[in-house]
């Protein structure tokens, strides 16, 4: 396709007829010629947003392009309304792989009621594989907003579902004949399904509601990092128990195969959680099917330890994700 802006007839046919939902509050909205989006907010009400990138690979990444940005804002609090996209596309990218990378996007917005507010596309040859940066846009009132940085000393820590769901069905995806030689294809046909369980607003609703001091969703890095990163952010210590973080069994296959750390495996899906009440905030989860536990406490001062058993160790600061290794 010739380098440059998406020509409009590609514009229209291939990623605007994608796009299904229209929301009430979005005064000005994706369109030829229209450059910004608008949003209506209501008294006391805050604009939430977020951005990340994600390099095109398979279609699971629409759903993935769409929850990295709603995790983040749910962890504040906010409810998502809306993204905006940014496409950068190779030169060899034809317009049906548009069409199929816009709808998959579209699709995974839909049940959530988001709009796609507007964006960019083009064709460069600085990119040899599509990149799609999405920015999330999300409203919060100014009473019910949430700081990642809200942990107190004494407060529970919780991880919802199970760690390095991402990375597992990721893995499993890509390398499924890989797997095939020593596991049996329902065992890999489950983890590539994992991808059912990105999203994590309906867990931040309900801790929201229940008064969760800090939410932060664990990512890049797996939950050791993004343990280090509420701690950081909220000024305490931990005290978390290894062996209460909970690991689907797949997921321990998959990384015993490769030979991979799952406690630092991008876990999009899964939270993290302070509440003064852990106790109660896993039962309020489970009562809506939401597995969560307890895995520690925040604790005064700066010591942020890790226990397994007998032994102790101090938690280190985020290290490259080991899904980079394959």
């Amino acid at each position: 396709m010739r380098t440059g802006k998406l020509p409009e007839n590609v514009l229209k046919r291939s990623v605007f007829r994608q796009m299904h939902v229209k929301r009430d509050d979005v005064l000005l909205a994706n369109g030829v010629g229209i450059d910004c989006a608008a949003l209506r907010l209501e008294p006391e009400e805050a604009a939430v947003l977020s951005s990340d990138p994600v390099i095109w690979e398979d279609d699971c990444d629409g759903k993935r392009a769409v929850f990295s940005v709603c995790n983040d804002l749910a962890c504040a609090g906010a409810r998502p309304a809306g993204l905006l996209l940014t496409a950068l596309l190779p030169g060899n990218v034809e317009e049906q792989q548009i069409r199929v990378m816009v709808k998959a996007i579209a699709d995974a917005c839909e049940p959530l009621g988001l709009q796609i507010l507007g964006g960019h596309t083009e064709v460069t040859s600085a990119v040899n594989r599509p990149v799609i940066s999405v920015t999330g846009v999300g409203k919060v009132r100014m009473d019910r907003m949430i700081s990642p940085g809200g942990a107190k000393p004494g407060d529970d820590i919780l991880v919802t579902k199970w760690i390095a769901l991402e990375g597992t069905f990721r893995i499993a995806k890509r390398k499924e004949e890989e797997l095939a030689v020593r596991y049996p294809r329902h065992m890999i046909r489950e983890a590539e399904e994992f991808d059912r369980y990105l999203s994590v607003l309906p867990e931040a609703e309900l801790a929201a509601e229940a008064g969760v001091h800090a939410m932060h969703d664990i990512s890049e890095g797996g939950v050791l990092g993004a343990l280090w990163e509420l701690a950081e952010c909220s000024g305490v210590g931990l005290e978390i128990e290894l062996k209460k973080i909970p690991l689907r069994q797949e997921t321990v296959e998959i990384c015993d195969f490769y030979g991979l750390n799952p406690y630092q495996m991008v876990s999009g899906g899964s939270m993290l959680m302070a509440a003064e009440d852990g106790n109660g905030l896993v039962h309020r989860l489970a009562q809506a099917g939401i597995p969560a536990v307890i895995v520690g406490k925040a604790t005064t001062g700066n010591d942020r330890v890790i226990l397994n058993g007998e032994e102790r160790r101090f938690l280190e600061l985020p290290q490259t994700d080991e899904i980079h290794k394959i």
